[in-house]
């Protein structure tokens, strides 16, 4: 599998993480900031929350990073949670801003 498709099936895995409290997937809502899969499969996410004070803190960068490891192909997954620079509704692709009523 090629860097590319690879990194495609890795979002398509984050795709299937949705915060608890909003019906839109962590990927659409751009909680995702960053994402680099290298040469030798390893995958690294920088992401965010909602908020610093989100309930689901504890448990969103864990799902993410486990839905990764579970990608065929995946060597090792890094995720970091930043909050720089803090989220705004603006992060949001144009899907979820329509699935929320933003639009």
């Amino acid at each position: 599998m090629s860097e590319s498709e690879l990194r495609e099936e890795v979002v398509k895995a984050i795709k299937t993480v949705y915060d608890p409290e909003i019906p839109v997937d962590v990927y659409e809502l751009g909680l995702i900031y960053d994402l680099k899969v290298f040469p030798v499969n390893n995958v690294f996410v920088s992401m965010t929350l909602t908020s610093p004070s989100c309930p689901s803190a504890g448990t969103l960068p864990g799902e993410v990073e486990q839905k990764i490891r579970e990608v065929e192909g995946v060597n090792d997954v890094s995720v970091e949670l930043t909050f720089d620079p803090p989220y705004t509704t603006e992060m949001m692709s144009e899907e979820a801003k329509l699935e929320l009523g933003f639009m």
